[in-house]
């Protein structure tokens, strides 16, 4: 059979590796291996984003004195991870497949140099027949620069690897039409683009991720905008993988289906860069209407009503429309004060370009 994806990354939830009792799950991650594993033989290439590390090392450190929350996680996730990535590797190896481990943060994605670097990382690995095991370093992360969780992650990498399908492995069947636990809902088989799905979605966590079904959705929504495939699945389900690779027409799962149009790999960075802008550019009506008609536009000074924050040059800025409404991203092409001092005059340089810039 003929494969439909040549790359794809992989995330598996905490609640796909972890047990009842908050211990990690070998079973399950042994039978994920073998499945990774049977895909890699067939020239699939797979980027790995594992959770885990916390529920790891849960088993493993009995601290004396009561620990808060981030101290626990710095702890769990410091012993966890090495033990994970341990894991992994041994359970690869039966296989005759090296592993390589890729501790991330969300910092390493702030800058296109740091963003790069980390591409041709993965790259490099990926050409060699590694397959890259990519978490959060939690053990430096604060909380206030922290993804949102893995599934925010995995919705970077697969797009900064340019990934033809994001493989989301939570611990339910995908999303419902309802709530999961009433037997009338039922999974959506199918999300077009465009679909507004947030009367379906319920907003409870699943108990040991930080990530609920909203952020799964929205990082979907996101990733399939840039012409990847994004399809949410239940991991422990048995042979799910290679399944969803093999019989995608009869493994149950939501699909979300990837926008034809291809988006530029500078225009993915910035599109997944709001968590790092710097400062703001606020624009009047004209400039919105712009905007938001089929042309390709810049922003120019003489739209922009007002600049907030300081900033410099290449750094990512927000956009904010003339009622206030934040509409997008770009790479702001001067500083601060150079965008001050142009600010509402006529024939001057774009403060941001429109290869720099990206409209929610």
């Amino acid at each position: 059979m003929e494969q439909q994806f040549s790359r794809i990354a992989v995330k598996v939830g905490s609640n796909v590796l972890t047990r009842r009792d908050g211990t990690l799950d070998v079973t399950r991650m042994s039978a994920l291996v073998d499945q990774i594993a049977e895909l890699h033989k067939t020239g699939v290439e797979i980027i790995l984003v594992s959770s885990g590390a916390v529920a790891s090392g849960r088993s493993e450190v009995h601290s004396a004195k009561k620990l808060d929350s981030v101290d626990q996680r710095q702890l769990f996730s410091a012993v966890g991870q090495a033990k994970l990535i341990n894991r992994y590797y041994e359970l690869f190896r039966e296989h005759g497949i090296a592993v390589g481990q890729v501790l991330t943060m969300k910092e390493n994605f702030a800058t296109r140099r740091h963003y790069l670097n980390q591409k041709n990382c993965m790259t490099v690995m990926l050409e060699n027949g590694v397959i890259p095991i990519v978490n959060e370093n939690d053990t430096i992360s604060v909380s206030e620069l922290m993804f949102t969780d893995n599934d925010e992650l995995s919705g970077l990498i697969a797009s900064m690897m340019d990934a033809q399908a994001l493989i989301i492995l939570s611990n339910i069947d995908g999303i419902y039409n309802g709530s999961p636990a009433d037997p009338a809902s039922e999974v959506i088989r199918e999300i077009g683009q465009g679909k507004d799905l947030s009367s379906y979605i319920q907003t409870s966590k699943s108990s040991f991720g930080r990530g609920g079904m909203l952020t799964k959705t929205n990082i979907a929504r996101k990733v399939a905008d840039e012409g990847i495939t994004v399809i949410i699945a239940n991991g422990k389900q048995d042979n799910i993988l290679v399944d969803l690779i093999q019989h995608p027409e009869s493994t149950l799962c939501t699909r979300f289906i990837p926008s034809a149009e291809p988006v530029s790999s500078v225009k993915k960075w910035i599109a997944h860069s709001e968590g790092f802008a710097k400062g703001e550019l606020h624009i009047n009506y004209c400039a919105t209407e712009l905007l938001f008609s089929d042309k390709a536009v810049s922003i120019l000074p003489v739209g922009i009503t007002d600049v907030i924050g300081e900033f410099e040059k290449d750094d990512i800025v927000r956009i904010v429309d003339f009622g206030g409404k934040p509409i997008g991203v770009g790479k702001a092409n001067c500083d601060s004060t150079q965008a001050r001092e142009a600010m509402g005059k006529h024939g001057k340089k774009p403060v941001v370009h429109y290869d720099y810039l990206y409209i929610e």
